[in-house]
């Protein structure tokens, strides 16, 4: 019996299913099935009973299942007490990331990462649907908006303001730079002028006129804006003829000029700083996020991990540092 035949054991009784367990375990089903027959034949009893239908624990199983778990919680805990110790960054990395901010912002740092840590391997997820630690094979995930799972472990990697944005050239077509709104965002030094060369002071009810490209995760569409300055707020309900449960997407049909879009400063961060796309100045604020990086357990937590964080923690913080120094960000909106 291994220590990798117990680790089966667990998933199998997580999944209640061999097959399923070794769809998660990335294993042969033979081999999953043979881990089993291995740990039952040492241990002198069925761990499972077996139906057409459905797999469950027995007797045995129920007993035995929560000491076999804490003792490779011990094992694991061990293992990286001595890597801590001995400086050691190793094992293999399984997030998931966001489709936006994972694929244009984080898979670069990631690269850099391996490429100072050679003996990492890394599995990535990209997808915008919530994350179940007990359904889908990762072992931290970076998600926006703190933590509301109490069983859940987490580090805040920051604050995250959202800006309105869209092209100039849509703006113009639409009308959004014209007339008052060019004398007033002239007068502010929002358009063209000085370090703000890329905001525009928009009114909240002038929004609903324009085309808002719309998010829509697990069949909710997002289409009330939430507007907050931490005393103030306003949800204004926009209409739009684009909607999308991959928020790239979104990014892509605002900066191909489409319409306006709600988004992170993050996933937006190389297409203000390159002037594709412009932030709108708005009497109050869309209302922030927080980028936060989850784990399972704190087990989970490997010197890797933490490694990681850090790097997430100072990566994201000197983009929108470059955000502010652009007049893009205020510096408040950081804190």
């Amino acid at each position: 019996m291994l220590i990798e035949d117990l680790q089966v054991i667990l998933k199998v009784a997580e999944c209640r299913g061999i097959t399923a367990a070794a769809t998660q375990l990335d294993m042969r089903v033979a081999t999953a099935s043979a881990a089993v027959k291995r740990v039952e034949s040492v241990l002198g009893v069925e761990l499972f009973i077996r139906t057409t239908r459905q797999l469950r624990l027995s007797n045995a199983g129920e007993r035995y299942l929560p000491q076999c778990e804490q003792a490779l919680l011990m094992l694991a805990q061990a293992k990286q007490n001595v890597k801590e110790d001995l400086d050691i960054v190793d094992g293999e990395v399984r997030i998931a990331l966001s489709s936006d901010l994972g694929r244009n912002v984080i898979l670069p740092w990631l690269d850099e990462f391996m490429d100072t840590h050679p003996d990492v391997r890394l599995r990535a997820s990209i997808s915008d649907s919530n994350i179940d630690f007990y359904r889908d094979s990762v072992d931290m995930a970076l998600r926006y908006g703190s933590p509301t799972d109490a069983n859940v472990y987490g580090f805040k990697i920051c604050n995250v303001p959202r800006v309105l944005c869209a092209t100039q050239d849509y703006l113009m077509d639409s009308g959004l730079l014209e007339g008052d709104l060019v004398d007033s965002a002239a007068q502010s030094g929002s358009v063209n002028c000085g370090n703000r060369g890329n905001r525009v002071t928009v009114p909240l009810q002038k929004l609903q006129q324009y085309n808002a490209l719309l998010y829509q995760l697990n069949d909710v569409l997002h289409d009330v804006w939430v507007f907050s300055d931490g005393e103030r707020e306003q949800k204004i309900k926009v209409r739009g003829d684009r909607a999308s449960n991959d928020a790239d997407l979104v990014r892509r049909w605002c900066v191909s000029g489409k319409g306006l879009a709600s988004k992170s400063s993050l996933d937006m961060a190389a297409d203000l700083l390159a002037g594709r796309v412009i932030s709108l100045d708005l009497e109050i604020p869309p209302e922030p996020s927080e980028l936060w990086l989850l784990f399972p357990s704190r087990q989970s937590i490997t010197p890797a991990a933490r490694l990681l964080r850090d790097m997430l923690q100072e990566k994201c913080r000197a983009l929108l540092n470059q955000l502010v120094e652009k007049g893009i960000l205020d510096k408040k909106d950081l804190i």
